[in-house]
């Protein structure tokens, strides 16, 4: 018999499935190909079983540019499913890659229908390199999804030692094992050795209980996003607008503004009836509520990253295409 909590780790890919060529194969390692299902990085990774009881859930061995909106549908239907064949199940991991891992965690912070920690986890090493970060993160993971603490907060991102909230995380360097960042506030707790720490709760709503249902959907509206840079002249707009866009999110100059050219675009877009949401490509920081955007008809992305944006807006846009309804989404999640 046991006592140690239960925890499901779905393995989809990533750095943290991969073999490179040689323990010293950093960079080039994805040309060998290697990628490990979810039981084979445990068995790489035996204290990872020394920690809690694992059920290890193959889902696929792919790098995170090839994961999207079906792969979150299957995703939500995957937790729910493993919630409801243990119902002694303390938490579920996901490993990923790094490269969209904030996009899948806030993703499933919006649609997840389990009341479960759900932590996703990645590697900026693969996990056959000389001091690789792949082991270590997790365990760390697994500790995180099966500590008590760590209900209630959403989905969580650990690397690093680190815990953040998938609303607010970003990955902020290429090559560097602290990658995951939250500029603005910061993380919210940390994992030591055998302790989970927390210092915050993430303020904004979450899933589950949320209006966003993508169970049973085939595809979410089309949502672009159209990066703003000195002499930009709206030719990114006009062709997302005529590829059918039914949402568009600027990654304007900060704090929340575009080219002349760019704005009158944007403007004849939201004429059209295409929602457009103002971001910014600073990083960090709230885009404020003008009179110039507000005559425009362009709402705020508050504070999120454009590619987090471009996520709530097309959920948005599965309940609602009414400006003042999806304002008050973006104020809410």
């Amino acid at each position: 018999m046991t006592n140690r909590a239960k925890v499901a780790f779905i393995g989809t890919g990533g750095t943290i499935s991969s073999v490179g060529r040689d323990s010293l194969d950093l960079i080039d390692y994805t040309a060998t190909g290697q990628r490990l299902e979810a039981g084979a990085i445990l068995d790489r990774v035996p204290e990872a079983r020394a920690v809690a009881d694992l059920v290890a859930v193959p889902f696929r061995t792919v790098t995170s540019p090839g994961i999207g909106f079906s792969e979150w549908r299957e995703l939500v239907g995957l937790c729910e499913r493993l919630a409801g064949e243990h119902p002694d199940l303390a938490g579920i991991v996901i490993g990923h890659g790094t490269a969209t891992l904030e996009e899948t965690a806030y993703a499933l912070g919006l649609t997840l229908t389990v009341d479960l920690p759900v932590v996703l986890v990645g590697a900026q090493r693969p996990i056959s390199a000389l001091s690789g970060d792949a082991g270590m993160n997790l365990v760390a993971a697994i500790r995180t999804a099966a500590a008590p603490a760590s209900r209630g907060r959403g989905v969580l991102v650990v690397l690093n030692d680190e815990i953040q909230a998938a609303r607010e995380v970003t990955k902020t360097s290429v090559a560097r094992l602290q990658t995951f960042r939250t500029p603005d506030f910061g993380i919210l707790g940390q994992v030591d050795g055998a302790a989970v720490h927390y210092y915050r709760r993430p303020e904004r709503r979450h899933a589950p209980g949320t209006p966003f249902d993508i169970r049973a959907l085939a595809a979410l509206p089309r949502v672009d996003v159209s990066y703003a840079y000195a002499d930009a002249d709206g030719t990114a707009v006009r062709a997302f607008a005529a590829a059918g866009a039914r949402g568009l999110v600027s990654a304007g100059l900060a704090p929340g503004m575009t080219p002349p050219a760019e704005a009158d675009a944007l403007a004849q877009a939201v004429a059209a009836g295409i929602v457009v949401v103002q971001s910014t490509r600073a990083g960090s920081g709230v885009v404020p509520v003008t009179t110039r955007l507000a005559e425009r008809g362009i709402l705020s992305a508050d504070n999120l990253t454009p590619q987090k944006a471009r996520i709530l807006l097309a959920l948005a846009l599965t309940v609602t295409r009414e400006p003042g309804a999806i304002a008050e989404i973006f104020a809410t999640y």
